[in-house]
């Protein structure tokens, strides 16, 4: 399992957290108990297997919503 802090443009509304959580909830190899999208500081985190899934497919799925990812940590967990 791998930790994801990814930091995102500054998010505007609270539709734009349903937005995110619900896009990266559904990808596979993620532990959805662990993702928690955070308004006011506009980042991401969750734990996912990278046997699964790569930082990067979740950065794009971020992104193909129409969020700018502006930088991610990945760390072991």
């Amino acid at each position: 399992m791998q930790k994801a802090n990814i930091q995102l443009e500054t998010l505007t509304c609270p539709s734009c957290l349903q937005k995110i959580e619900g896009a990266v909830s559904n990808l596979q190899g993620i532990d959805k108990d662990s993702l928690k999208v955070m308004f006011n500081a506009s980042r991401v985190k969750v734990d996912f297997n990278d046997d699964e899934i790569s930082i990067e497919g979740i950065e794009k799925t971020i992104q193909d919503l129409g969020y700018e990812v502006k930088k991610s940590r990945v760390k072991t967990a």
